[in-house]
């Protein structure tokens, strides 16, 4: 009888691995349909109250945040209305851009996708041209630029492309899953592996500002056709 190959030793290992995972996944079933089958009709009413006052407050929680301008990635016309979103909303995400700089309409795109895709979250765009305060005072220099903020307070930056691979065609899990990184987001992937085409080539580090050092007026275009 001839030696298994090692494609089929691989074949055997993988199949043994997906019969215990089912297996383990069977095992759960069975102890939910038991626990269920084991609640009196009191225990299986309090159950479902639970859970329609877990999804009612879902719902009015929703409808808070769209009410709050969530949902949709928004330009504010000033640094007045700058504080006062920022004011009204736990999670905010900020993009400094300029109008010339190419490598902001390609943010525009991305964050555009992720506003929808999570209204716990509020998206924001500002000129920064138009707010020399504001970005003096949050240290932006390098357009485009994220300031990502939580309770009214900036908790990291996203400079440019550097902590997306440093490319323009970076896709917008990379940006979420950074995003992610920052917590201001509720980010369902694995934290620890970032979806960039090559890990090892872009590596993981990320730009943080130094709040102490002190910035100029005059902004820096991370892109190459600005």
């Amino acid at each position: 009888m001839a030696a298994d190959t090692p494609v089929d030793i691989l074949q055997k290992v993988l199949e043994n691995e997906i019969l215990q995972s089912a297996k383990v996944v069977e095992e759960h079933l069975d102890a939910e349909i038991q626990k269920l089958d084991q609640m009196d009709e009191d225990e299986l009413e309090h159950l479902k109250q639970r859970r329609l006052e877990a999804l009612r407050k879902s719902q009015q929680q929703k409808q808070e945040w769209l009410s709050k301008g969530h949902g949709e990635y928004r330009e504010i016309p000033s640094e007045r209305d700058f504080f006062q979103e920022v004011k009204e909303s736990k999670n905010v995400v900020c993009h400094f851009y300029r109008d010339t700089t190419f490598r902001c309409q390609i943010m525009d795109k991305h964050l555009t996708v992720l506003a929808k895709k999570h209204i716990e979250t509020k998206f924001l765009k500002l000129n920064a041209e138009k707010s020399p305060f504001l970005c003096e005072r949050l240290r932006i220099k390098v357009i485009p630029t994220l300031a990502l903020i939580k309770d009214g307070k900036t908790q990291d930056y996203v400079v440019g492309f550097t902590d997306l691979g440093n490319t323009d065609d970076f896709t917008t899990e990379t940006l979420e899953w950074r995003l992610g990184c920052a917590d201001v987001i509720n980010y369902s992937g694995n934290l620890m592996e970032p979806p960039f085409q090559s890990q090892k080539k872009y590596g993981t580090s990320f730009t943080k500002l130094d709040k102490k050092t002190i910035r100029g007026k005059i902004y820096d275009s991370d892109s190459d056709d600005d």
